[in-house]
């Protein structure tokens, strides 16, 4: 699938950032992402956010397609206490983790505060639905533009492509949660932001999921010391094992002996 070149973006000049393995994480805290997205909005303004972890670093260093994508958001952020360790090991630390999991609620609470939109796409089957019925019960007020759990390619063709651009045309959301998994939501965002130039895109992963409850998220001491990944993993073995314990868990260490490499260098 060919990139929308409408859609390119970048970091804002106005963030500071570190770079690690070249790619560039914003130095944001939770509620000024949050702050930033919807001061954008307010201006007419859309745009993507990716919420980064060490999956989505590796597969950076190794596909130009990721990178190209990665270049084209306009605030990519931490989501892994691996990448905050990274950061501190080269002498410039990230203020916090900037979760996605943790962003659907920050960012649902502020739509629903603003009376701003947000439409739900992709998820487990299911998931969207249950997702829409958590969030309507714990904001009434907020408007939810849409759902859609469409089954869709790798690499999501043009007639796939056409009937979400229709339905989100149609729902005109302020945001879009988009849970299909990296690279895929990354892919989807990048083909259809341009019939939405005023919204805000943000590949969410699992995270409907999370919302409904139909997989538990790891409790708050596992997320603080970097053990998400195997607690993910033992709930769901059979998919995850192989990316975090054969790919990840090198390119981890990889990673921090880049950090000090370039510490030393600096």
């Amino acid at each position: 699938m060919m990139l929308d070149a409408a859609g390119a973006g970048s970091i804002a000049e106005d963030v500071d950032s570190v770079e690690i393995l070249g790619c560039r994480l914003a130095r944001l805290r939770r509620d000024e992402v949050v702050d930033r997205v919807f001061a954008a909005l307010a201006e007419g303004a859309g745009g993507q956010l990716i919420t980064a972890n060490v999956d989505h670093l590796r597969r950076f260093t190794r596909e130009p397609e990721i990178r190209e994508l990665f270049a084209r958001a306009d605030l990519v952020v931490a989501d892994g206490v691996p990448l905050l360790w990274a950061a501190r090991l080269r002498g410039e630390p990230l203020p916090e983790r900037v979760a996605g999991s943790d962003l659907v609620w920050d960012l649902a609470a502020r739509a629903a505060a603003e009376g701003r939109s947000l439409f739900l796409l992709g998820g487990n089957p299911g998931a969207a639905e249950a997702a829409a019925a958590v969030l309507r019960e714990r904001w009434p007020a907020l408007r939810l533009a849409g759902l859609a759990s469409p089954m869709l390619s790798a690499e999501p063709d043009a007639d796939e492509l056409a009937a979400l651009r229709s339905d989100l045309e149609g729902a005109q959301p302020d945001l879009v949660y988009v849970a299909l998994g990296a690279p895929k939501q990354e892919r989807v965002i990048q083909a259809l932001r341009a019939s939405l130039p005023g919204a805000w895109w943000v590949g969410v992963g699992i995270s409907l999921s999370f919302i409904s409850g139909e997989i538990q998220r790891a409790p708050v001491w596992v997320q603080r010391i970097g053990m998400e990944w195997l607690h993910r993993t033992l709930q769901e073995p059979g998919r995850l094992a192989r990316r975090y314990l054969l790919e990840d868990l090198p390119f981890f260490a990889h990673m921090l002996l880049d950090a000090l490499r370039q510490r030393r260098s600096a």
